[in-house]
């Protein structure tokens, strides 16, 4: 499927034998039914039939999908469930990407019809993204080098039945582009993508958005106050230290690897944006473990570690190609998390980008670490008002929300529903977690630094005390939105990358975009007018504008 080509269309009259091209026709039921045969016969004939069609409709009952073939194995109708419960998706996407990978036969070009709501087409057309991934080394591969296009034609219902536009046909080849990039980074073995390799995935999205992205590497975050190669324990007489001479998160954790760990930063800054947004994403490229090595089953699979930032750099893109109007910076985090003789050691004390100290208990709960690094230096260099990490943190994420759902922990009630409502709308679902520092922050307790990084007893919400290591580092008093997502089971289903994340984030901040699709998905209300009498904005006022 590495040669894969989606093309996102209004609708073709041009006829086409499903011998040649194999199709794909797929909606709930009740709306399959609304189909016209005119709708439908020019991807079917002359192999199928009006009666054929009438009577493998009426032979559907999913439970709750299924399907009926038409034609050989070259010509399906398949039916999503008609209802779903509250904590799903409308779009029942994850249902669509099911679908699509079994009911197309490989290697050839195909056509699938979706049949559907306009509220639901984003996050059907991010599903369908999701079923042909770009990235193998298969030997076979080669001898079929022909590119495949698959084409994707949305028939939309009443009310809003009326063709989409190139604009919006224009962002849904954006999302999905960005989503398929962001599975292909993730993976990606480490062999192939480590932080070197990274970094030029970032410089490349960057030269296509015209950003010059900013690069913190090696050496250069022990300068920049990120890292060093002593920490507290090391000082003489455990003296008062300056903090640019310390190991914090990102270099602590990178520094054993051959390839060094880095902080890049993505800016995008156009006229008259009134509020600054940072995205920050995990990009651990490998996770042993460190000196607290997983185990031999544990570890396969811990190249998708880096999920979070590769979510980040997708969503950026995708957001910028379509007209990001407040300041957004995409933050990502990079290291490998490798044994060697410079890796950190548990009981060492490390003094974050915050100038908190951590007494390190755990060298695996290492992604903490660097969300921190991160999140303090969106809101102390970046002045962002609204945070928003997004990290494949945590194994007790799968206990608490599942595969489908990621964990979310935030400090608004408001943006929390928001984030459930983006969850539903995109189809990157999401579940909130428990948010009461109060209980759950002495977890951390040290007697030797300000905390340790890995809780004391782990039955005791450890998916929320992870997300409030991070906040910490800001201070639990920060006034700005703080958003933290816990992906690590949605990043995957079954051997590759879901690209989750990069449909959350567009749906989420839509209203901040032009698009008329991403502000249809977009939970958010549009900006309150703060007007003076004179009916102008003052700076005070501006700043207060939120997109919720």
């Amino acid at each position: 499927m590495a040669s894969v080509e989606l093309e996102f269309c209004q609708g073709s009259e041009d006829e086409s034998d499903p011998r040649d091209k194999p199709v794909l026709i797929l909606g709930q039921r009740g709306h399959l039914q609304k189909l016209i045969w005119k709708q439908v016969r020019g991807k079917l004939q002359p192999r199928v039939n009006e009666e054929t069609w009438k009577t493998a409709l009426n032979t559907l009952r999913p439970n709750p999908t299924d399907t009926c073939p038409l034609w050989l194995n070259l010509a399906t109708v398949a039916a999503l469930p008609s209802k779903v419960s509250r904590h799903n998706t409308p779009s029942s996407a994850h249902f669509i990407t099911r679908l699509v990978r079994n009911c197309l036969p490989g290697r050839a070009n195909q056509y699938i019809m979706v049949v559907c709501e306009r509220s639901a087409v984003f996050a059907s057309a991010c599903a369908i993204a999701r079923a042909f991934p770009l990235f193998s080394r298969q030997s076979g591969l080669s001898k079929h080098s022909e590119r495949q296009t698959v084409v994707v034609e949305f028939i939309l219902l009443e009310p809003s039945n009326g063709p989409l536009t190139t604009s919006t046909l224009k962002c849904l080849s954006n999302a999905a582009e960005s989503i398929r990039m962001a599975a292909r980074i993730v993976d990606t073995p480490c062999s192939e993508m480590n932080t070197d390799d990274f970094l030029q995935e970032i410089k490349t999205v960057g030269s296509e958005l015209g950003v010059v992205p900013t690069i913190i590497r090696g050496e250069e975050l022990e300068k920049k106050g990120f890292g060093g190669g002593k920490t507290v324990r090391d000082c003489p007489h455990h003296a008062t230290v300056d903090p640019t001479s310390q190991a914090p998160g990102i270099y602590g954790v990178g520094k054993a690897a051959v390839n060094p760990p880095a902080l890049a930063v993505l800016s995008h800054k156009p006229e008259g944006a009134t509020q600054t947004i940072a995205w920050i994403g995990k990009g651990i490229v490998y996770d042993t473990g460190g000196l607290s090595i997983k185990g031999k089953t544990l570890m396969p699979g811990m190249k998708r570690d880096c999920g979070g930032a590769a979510a980040v750099l997708g969503a950026f893109r995708a957001a910028v190609k379509q007209g990001f109007k407040e300041n957004l910076h995409a933050i990502i985090c990079l290291a490998e998390n490798a044994v060697g003789p410079n890796a950190t050691r548990p009981d060492d004390i490390h003094r974050l980008y915050s100038g908190k100290t951590v007494e390190i208990n755990n060298t695996d709960a290492e992604g903490r670490l660097v969300l921190a690094d991160g999140a303090v230096y969106a809101s102390k260099d970046l002045k962002a008002d609204i945070i928003l990490d997004i990290a494949t943190l945590t194994g007790a994420q799968g206990i608490a929300t599942g595969k489908y759902h990621a964990g979310l922990l935030t400090n608004s009630e408001n943006w929390e529903k928001a984030c459930v409502k983006a969850g539903r709308n995109s189809g990157d679902l999401v579940q909130p977690l428990i948010y009461a520092p109060e209980l759950h922050f002495n977890e951390f307790s040290s007697a030797m630094a300000d905390m340790k990084n890995f809780v004391s007893d782990r039955n005791n919400a450890q998916c929320s005390c992870a997300g409030l290591f991070v906040a910490a580092h800001m201070g639990f008093d920060w006034s700005g939105v703080w958003i933290h997502v816990d992906m690590a089971f949605p990043a995957y289903s079954g051997e590759r990358a879901t690209g989750y994340g990069v449909a959350l984030l567009l749906a989420l901040f839509g209203r901040a975009t032009d698009d008329p699709m991403l502000q249809l998905v977009s939970p958010l209300g549009s900006d309150v007018d703060l007007k003076l009498e004179d009916g102008e904005l003052t700076a005070k006022a501006l700043k207060r504008r939120r997109l919720v």
